[in-house]
């Protein structure tokens, strides 16, 4: 069941990171120079009221973790973290591999 879930969510994240990339590319042609959506910009749009009390409860918590990891992971391009996400999430849910030279009969 997990296998399926990481799977699943990977090619989610994986076809999400590509239409991002796509929509980033045709955002360059267009402004006649490379422009890339931020991963603070995604969240902004989709989680409008949660994402300042993101902040506020990072900082409160441990306010180091968020100059460390959470502020520099949301400044960065959202396809690549979508597409190197995605690509962990199917890695993790690829079924076992069969051990070569195992012998079956006895």
């Amino acid at each position: 069941m997990f296998r399926f879930l990481a799977r699943l969510l990977g090619f989610l994240l994986m076809a999400g990171g590509f239409v991002a990339l796509v929509y980033d590319g045709a955002r360059s042609i267009a402004n006649n120079g490379l422009r890339v959506t931020p991963l603070s910009e995604v969240i902004l749009t989709l989680f409008k009221d949660k994402a300042g009390a993101l902040q506020a409860g990072v900082e409160g918590t441990a306010p180091w973790l968020w100059n460390l990891l959470v502020l520099p992971l949301t400044l960065a391009p959202a396809s690549l973290v979508g597409l190197g996400l995605g690509a962990a999430l199917l890695w993790l849910g690829q079924p076992g591999r069969e051990p070569i030279g195992f012998l079956t009969r006895p």
